[in-house]
């Protein structure tokens, strides 16, 4: 209970003097773009009404959970047959490096002339940014799997979908949820951006509408949005994290008690 306490004092204590020291900085501000916290916070509530939750924070989440899954998909299924052999990694690598080097967002108008600007855009840059991480982590977790574990399977016959379940993955799959956990990060922030491109709602488009029309206290509103999001995305992250790597954590803290 007591180590529970002091966790929650440490994850509550940032925050709390971050905002505090925001309120203290701009309680007496008079410009126009950086308001008082309190005007910002007086104004939340009016701007993010149920309605507008529905019509521009939904369908944000539902873009960057299909560009998510998809990088997720794409990434883990790439990145096991690079890393299991060497002679597709010799001739993938390049490509990849290439390819890498590549900014997302610069790839929007490119998306935009074959993807049009609807939906599949968004979901697609979104897909573009995030596979790198999850892809790269991939092949370096499958290339670390302990070769005496490999030649044990082997012995015993463990071989086709058996051994990739239960041994390539299992073995990879610390590295592929930190290649997840950075391509979460990464979608948010291409989320954002392919929603300043010919939207009509979302997250994006909701922040520069308030700063085009002026509404400067509601756009800082929407930049509160964006990161409580990320915030309980990091949390649900982190929730399921510790639920499929238990075993892993479990041998860590083994590890550590071990003399």
């Amino acid at each position: 209970m007591r180590s529970l306490l002091l966790r929650l004092v440490f994850a509550v204590a940032l925050p709390a003097l971050l905002v505090t020291g925001w309120w203290v900085a701009s309680a007496g501000s008079t410009d126009v773009y950086w308001p008082p916290l309190r005007t910002i916070l007086e104004a939340f509530p009016a701007v993010w009404t149920a309605e507008r939750l529905r019509g521009d924070v939904l369908p944000s989440v539902l873009r960057l959970a299909g560009g998510y899954a998809l990088a997720a998909v794409v990434g883990v299924a790439l990145g096991t047959v690079i890393g299991s052999y060497r002679r597709v990694r010799a001739v993938c690598e390049p490509v990849l490096e290439f390819l890498r080097a590549v900014p997302p967002p610069v790839l929007v108008p490119v998306i935009m002339l074959f993807a049009g600007i609807g939906d599949t855009m968004k979901v697609t840059v979104i897909a573009a940014g995030c596979v790198w991480p999850v892809l790269l982590n991939t092949v370096e977790g499958v290339r670390a799997v302990d070769p005496v574990m490999a030649e044990t399977a082997r012995s015993y016959g463990i071989t086709g979908v058996a051994r990739l379940r239960n041994l390539v993955l299992r073995s990879a799959s610390p590295q592929i949820f930190a290649g997840l956990r950075q391509a979460l990060s990464i979608g948010i922030i291409l989320m954002v951006i392919s929603e300043m491109f010919a939207a009509s709602n979302g997250l994006g488009f909701a922040i520069v509408q308030f700063q085009r029309g002026f509404a400067i206290p509601d756009m800082w509103t929407g930049i509160l949005v964006l990161g409580l999001l990320g915030f309980l995305l990091s949390v649900v992250f982190q929730w399921v994290e510790r639920r499929v790597l238990g075993w892993y954590h479990g041998l860590r803290a083994s590890a550590r008690r071990s003399p």
